[in-house]
């Protein structure tokens, strides 16, 4: 197959404006991730674009959150499909930049998910067009898009809806933000996002402060024993990053709630932790106050597996022997629904998106030349999967 590699190429570069104007479209339909008709317009306009290249489509309602796209072309080739997943969920609340929020300045692009991750499923979708244009027939391809993962999946069967889509693969490129410095992510942090809340009894401070329930005072015991949590030898964090409680300073507070972020390396260590969690706030300490623990956001850990490197070090023998830089490898902090597709045993690499920098941020902005080079690597990749063996 590498005699197309000139003929992907050369597709790419006619399609630059195609491109560019596909990617503005999409990034100025906001789909902010707790707006689920907003993300799903997002899901129907890209349903569109894949009905065009041949696939069936199938929108997935998850429950309160954005519909799940899977995508599937060539299922009568016999073998595993390829894989390029991601999410089109952004953190930003519509509007939040004005109308039209997309624009190119110099050599960046900026906009709600300009970098996180629209640009990333638009380089997966002229991937597929650049293999479709030369024949392409050799593997399945399969196109799996949450609606939630910026959320993550809270409430939704969205982490279900992965893992069924993604059970077969014979391997994944996750679309998710590229890194400026052009190395790739074989592994993350999992994440637990949980609020926990104590009530107590309010009395004034001078004149019934033995009647009061001191709700401040509890927590505080309970955030000392959730900081301990944190074990750095095992890659586990734990951080309780917002407080309140209280109403005014001569009364005892009835309540206090705090926001605790918890990351880890291991997806065996999710449900340990949770019951760590939960052991900790079924103790109590002031009498008379009680304790309730709500888990808002949960996400896997993207486990750097044999598999994965041997995929990290497939991908850049084939950049080698095409002329394309070679890739550098780094474990992030951050979460994403790469670990679902290592979980359904799917070798995976995530950071395959446009490059760029400053995620959920207004400083957020992604290469626009990145869009082209990514799509050229990967369909490069894709054509010299034959000599992939795991």
């Amino acid at each position: 197959m590498n005699n197309y590699l000139n003929e992907i190429n050369g597709f790419i570069d006619s399609k630059k404006d195609e491109i560019i104007d596909l990617w503005k479209e999409i990034v100025n339909l906001e789909s902010f991730t707790a707006d689920k008709q907003s993300v799903n317009v997002v899901a129907n306009r890209l349903k569109t674009e894949f009905v065009k290249e041949g696939f069936d489509v199938e929108l997935i309602d998850v429950g309160p959150n954005g519909n799940t796209l899977v995508a599937t072309l060539g299922l009568d080739r016999g073998k595993e499909p390829v894989i390029f997943s991601g999410h089109m969920d952004t953190v930003f609340k519509n509007g939040t930049f004005g109308e039209n929020p997309f624009r190119i300045e110099g050599d960046k692009a900026y906009g709600p998910g300009a970098l996180d991750m629209k640009g990333g499923i638009v380089i997966a979708l002229y991937v597929i067009k650049a293999l479709n244009s030369i024949g392409y027939d050799e593997r399945p391809l399969k196109v799996i898009l949450s609606g939630d993962e910026e959320s993550g999946h809270e409430g939704s069967t969205g982490e279900k809806a992965l893992l069924d889509a993604a059970k077969g693969g014979y391997c994944a490129f996750n679309m998710e933000t590229a890194l400026v410095d052009n190395s790739l992510c074989t592994g993350r942090k999992g994440r637990i996002g949980c609020v926990v809340e104590i009530e107590g009894v309010e009395t004034h401070a001078g004149n019934d402060f033995a009647g009061g329930r001191n709700a401040i005072e509890e927590m505080a015991h309970k955030i000392l024993e959730i900081q301990k949590l944190t074990n750095l030898d095992e890659g586990i964090t734990a951080s309780v990053s917002v407080i309140s409680g209280g109403r005014i300073p001569n009364a005892i507070p009835k309540d206090c709630k705090i926001d605790v972020d918890i990351r880890f390396d291991k997806v065996e260590d999710m449900d340990s932790i949770k019951q760590k969690v939960n052991d900790i706030c079924t103790k109590t300490y002031v009498d008379g106050t009680t304790t309730k623990v709500r888990y808002i956001a949960q996400l896997m850990a993207f486990e750097t597996t044999e598999n994965v490197m041997k995929f990290y070090d497939f991908v850049n023998e084939v950049c080698e022997e095409n002329g394309f830089e070679k890739f550098g490898s780094k474990i992030l902090g951050g979460s994403s629904d790469a670990s679902y597709l290592t979980i359904a045993n799917v070798p995976t690499i995530c950071a395959f998106g446009v490059q760029g920098q400053w995620n959920h941020t207004a400083r957020e902005y992604a290469l626009v030349d990145s869009m082209f080079e990514r799509a050229k690597i990967i369909s490069t990749i894709v054509l010299n999967l034959d000599k992939f063996k795991y």
